[in-house]
């Protein structure tokens, strides 16, 4: 092609419309009605709202109205929040250069307002104090105002911004909208994020004129918090929490982590929060794996809301347009700082497990409804259908012996005779004496008074009952004996006769490479073979045989999605677990005498985590007298 050609079809720069600008940054900004909300309520955050209402129709698409009652915006303030880059956010310091790594509040760009108006119908109504209220509206990037106004707003001062047919600018994007409802939750999540790190402010959500929930302000304390946790993950997470407080290196680690045995099945009950601001962060989904590798099934999930706070400095926000993700300066140190505290916090709990084992065992119990018992008598279940009371979250049964017959209530005895054991069913239960026991109220898991049928123990409480599964118990406890004796005298290694070659991809065996002296320490010993290239020296002697080449690749993959070399610690928990289970615990079946049941509760109460096997099933029950009462119809 001749050189002339190419110089007449060469592209030619332009200078884009203002509205274009404004359109393209809406794009990343405000790709959904939800990240409308969010931004003009962290904007409500920042002028310092302590009462926040938002109301939305048809999922956010068709209206939405934040009000607020901070510190409002006169006329000319008004204006200048609808140009873009403009913001109160940032001031330069002595040097008159801006410093984008000392942000101390939630928003900073100046691009939520104008990128909402270009693809929106906006009004905007706001007054200051010692103002005036006024008025803008802005269609398209078309600005009308400002004009006075009546102000009605929740405060003296405030500002109440109405968004209507958000992107009927951009018809392509309302294309790719999900259904309403759909929409509608996202932005209920949205809310209920902010409304997290937020305790002290008051938030409300009223959805196509219904109210989908309002929650009060609390005290800025740990226990206004969790009220507000609990307003927000559920009455059991309010119950089940422990507190965590934490400090390394100058980042500050708080919040609150549900126990072990209330999980779920999936990590959406998982937050993370970095100087007050909700971000989504792969790491968090790592962090808390590790930390409770050892009480959980694989796929069961904690439930957790962490609150990381540090100098502004250490932390880089502008890393993404929806302000979503983040980085730290040393990631190390707050991934350390999070699974060191929740495995402290984890331990100091000890044996305590969560109220919704006793709630669910109750449920069962309870059975029909009190209506249908007044009409006609409930069937009852044989004793191994009985069994079901004590089955876990998500429906795995302890080992039990063969079954008996069914249990039948004994006649009454006639009128002037003598009782006579042998007359009628016993129960199936072995009962010990243990007269010269202490005091059950001396005891958090009380004092042992019977066995059933070889598998369960029952002890009586200060205040109640505990059944525990001997076997689940003990398999824990013998878990982590094993784990003290590895960690007091290290992982034995065995030498491979023949070194293992695993070839990868170099970046691969390079993050391999690179932690090669944690895992040492795990006993995998490890070296550079060239390029794509792991050579392995020794493994574990605990693993026996095994494929050392497929857990090398496991790891590749953990150290690039966790950091954190997973696939080898949870091999350590399988071989570990499948020993307790299967070599030292006690096997349901057996039958103990009124000291080894005794001995088994001391030892929970001395042993942490005792209150959840090694897959996070509960090893006991805890009914209150309170409780048991209520069946019998006593309360």
């Amino acid at each position: 092609m001749p050189d002339s050609a190419r110089i007449s079809t060469r592209p030619v720069i332009r200078q884009l419309p203002p509205d274009a600008v404004n359109r393209i940054a809406a794009g990343e900004v405000v790709e959904r009605p939800a990240a409308a909300v969010k931004e003009l309520v962290e904007n409500a955050l920042d002028a310092g709202a302590s009462s926040i209402a938002v109301s939305i129709e048809a999922g956010g698409l068709k209206r939405i109205c934040v009000e607020d009652d901070g510190c409002g915006m006169n006329a000319d303030e008004m204006l200048m929040g609808l140009e873009r880059h403009a913001t109160s956010k940032l001031a330069p310091g002595d040097d008159g250069r801006i410093d984008l790594l000392n942000i101390h509040t939630m928003g900073f760009r100046g691009e939520a307002l104008p990128s909402i108006a270009s693809v929106s119908r906006m009004s905007l109504i706001s007054r200051a104090e010692s103002e005036d209220a006024a008025e803008v509206f802005v269609e398209a990037g078309r600005v009308e105002g400002p004009k006075p106004a009546a102000w009605t707003g929740r405060g003296e001062n405030g500002t109440r911004i109405e968004v209507r047919d958000l992107f009927h600018a951009t018809p392509a994007r309302l294309k790719f909208m999900k259904s309403e409802r759909a929409e509608t939750m996202a932005v209920t999540d949205a809310l209920k994020r902010l409304a997290m790190a937020n305790a002290g402010v008051s938030f409300s959500l009223e959805s196509n004129g219904r109210t989908t929930f309002r929650y009060a302000a609390h005290t800025p304390t740990p226990e206004g918090h969790l009220e507000r946790l609990g307003a927000i993950m559920g009455r059991e997470f309010r119950e089940n929490a422990l507190a965590i407080e934490a400090e390394r290196d100058g980042v500050t680690l708080s919040g609150f982590a549900g126990l072990p045995t209330l999980n779920r099945g999936n990590a959406q009950y998982q937050f993370l929060f970095v100087n007050g601001r909700p971000v989504k962060d792969r790491m968090l989904t790592g962090v808390i794996r590790a930390a409770y590798q050892d009480f959980l099934a694989r796929d069961r999930h904690p439930m957790a809301a962490l609150f990381v706070d540090c100098d502004p400095e250490l932390v880089d926000v502008n890393v993404h347009p929806a302000k979503t993700e983040v980085r730290f300066r040393d990631a190390g140190n707050v991934r350390g700082l999070i699974i060191g505290s929740l495995r402290h916090t984890l331990a100091a709990a000890g044996h305590r497990a969560s109220t919704t084992v006793a709630g669910y065992a109750l449920g069962k119990m309870q059975g029909e409804t009190p209506e249908r018992a007044r009409d006609e008598p409930l069937p009852r279940p044989s004793v191994w259908d009985r069994s079901s009371l004590f089955r876990d979250s998500y429906g795995s049964t302890p080992p039990r012996p063969a079954p008996q017959q069914d249990w039948q209530p004994a006649p009454p005895a006639p009128s002037g005779m003598a009782e006579d054991s042998q007359r009628y069913d016993a129960p199936s239960a072995r009962f010990e004496d243990v007269s010269d026991a202490s005091p059950q109220h001396d005891f958090p898991l009380g004092v042992a008074r019977a066995q059933l049928h070889e598998t369960y123990v029952v002890a009586q409480t200060k205040d109640g009952i505990v059944i525990v599964d001997q076997h689940a118990a003990h398999e824990r406890l013998v878990y982590e004996q094993m784990k003290a004796q590895m960690a007091a005298d290290g992982v034995k290694r065995q030498a491979l006769l023949i070194p293992e070659v695993v070839e990868m991809g170099e970046d691969e065996a390079a993050r391999v490479i690179e932690r090669a002296g944690e895992l040492a320490e795990m006993g995998l010993e490890i070296e550079a073979f060239g390029a794509g290239a792991v050579c392995v020296r020794a493994t574990p002697a605990l693993f026996g045989n095994m494929d050392a080449a497929g857990l090398v690749r496991d790891l590749a993959d953990d150290f690039a999605e966790y950091e954190s070399g997973l696939a080898l610690k949870e091999r350590f928990e399988d071989v570990m677990g499948n020993m307790a289970c299967r070599g030292g615990a006690v096997r349901a079946g057996r039958r103990l005498n009124a000291e080894e049941m005794n001995a088994l509760l001391r030892q929970m109460e001395d042993t942490p985590y005792s209150g959840q096997c090694n897959h996070g099933r509960p090893t006991y029950v805890e009914l209150k007298l309170a409780d048991i009462e209520k069946l019998f119809g006593r309360r």
